[in-house]
């Protein structure tokens, strides 16, 4: 199963101080997920789908997901086929 790097919309709270917090994702037309909890914030490479760039690891729907900021756009690593 390939893994790719899907861009997706974010909708994020920028701080006075510049940190940059996401709140949810739009997955597709439709499908907008909340993020309870910010875990972990961390300059990482996306190993799966390749890139690079602000990994947050984050809590949705009760399950550790990643999204990566790569310069001015949001990814998250997911499956085709």
């Amino acid at each position: 199963m390939e893994v790719y790097k899907k861009y997706v919309d974010v909708i994020a709270r920028h701080y006075a101080d510049g940190r940059l917090l996401p709140l949810a994702i739009w997955w597709a037309e439709g499908q907008l997920y909340e993020i309870d909890h910010v875990l972990d914030v961390r300059p990482c490479t996306s190993l799966k789908a390749g890139g690079a760039g602000i990994r947050y690891t984050c809590r949705i729907q009760g399950r550790e997901k990643y999204l990566w900021r790569e310069e001015d756009r949001w990814f998250v690593e997911a499956k085709r086929g």
